[in-house]
């Protein structure tokens, strides 16, 4: 299996594949094109909730905002799980929460090996996921993880050198106070923050910024069009609004502080 996600929209998706199939008859699933435009951390933050979810596979990013400069081109295993993208942290948070809830279920640590890509002549400067990422994935779904270096063009490199991407941590402390970060905005408006759920676990409501809201288990805790904090399918506390947006009601964005207290 090979997955695929970018940020490309509906048609440049099709040239990989293209490729792909042309080197193998794997199966390919398609995870998202709409993925934030060249937002690299949202990106990586909707990976690492989505990819976890499947089975052995070889997984295909392209949020690539550097493309055609110097970064590096990657192929990344961890355990039977193999990523292929751009060297700008994009890859790391997924297989990192991958290689922690492996080395949880089977108490041993999970291997962990990166390869550059060496890139040649590309056809074009603009598009390395058809001309670059997409012939190395099917390259690594035919070898198989275990076998990554069995491809002449799979440079073995330190794993410590990968640029890393991490999400800031929340300032929580024992006055009932946190502090933390609105890491993404979804579709429906949801404010999603850095901070952890237990939080407000056990209180009806909290201050959002100096603005008192329930706290609910679901959406239809309160009334349509009014606010509320949950916690979401993520963990992290969240500014919602039901049957309307939290970003335009809160007025929040990617980004931006948000302090929560409880009594």
């Amino acid at each position: 299996m090979i997955t695929l996600a970018s940020d490309f929209g509906s048609a440049y998706p099709a040239a990989m594949k293209g490729v792909i199939l042309s080197r193998t008859d794997a199966r390919l699933v398609d995870v998202a094109h709409d993925l934030p435009r060249q937002d690299v951390r949202a990106a990586a933050f909707w990976l690492r909730e989505t990819l976890p979810y499947f089975p052995p596979a070889t997984h295909l990013v392209v949020v690539d905002p550097g493309v055609g400069t110097d970064r590096r081109a990657l192929v990344f295993r961890v355990g039977d799980h193999v990523f292929v993208g751009p060297d700008n942290g994009v890859l790391r948070p997924p297989a990192r929460r991958i290689e922690a809830e492996r080395d949880a279920e089977r108490d041993a640590e999970t291997p962990v090996e990166a390869y550059e890509i060496r890139v040649s002549d590309p056809d074009s400067s603009t598009f390395h996921g058809r001309d670059v990422f997409a012939p190395a994935a099917a390259d690594a779904h035919v070898a198989g993880a275990d076998a990554l270096d069995s491809v002449d063009r799979f440079e073995p490199i330190a794993v410590e050198s990968l640029t890393d991407l991490r999400f800031p941590t929340a300032d929580v402390d024992d006055e009932g106070t946190a502090t933390g970060e609105i890491l993404v905005v979804d579709d429906f408006g949801n404010c999603i923050t850095n901070v952890p759920g237990s939080f407000v676990h056990g209180h009806d409501t909290v201050s959002v910024n100096g603005e008192t809201v329930p706290v609910g288990h679901t959406f239809e805790a309160v009334s349509r069009g009014e606010q509320l904090v949950t916690v979401g399918s993520h963990g992290n506390v969240e500014c919602d609004v039901n049957h309307g947006r939290g970003d335009e009601a809160f007025g929040l964005e990617p980004g931006d502080v948000v302090t929560f207290t409880v009594e």
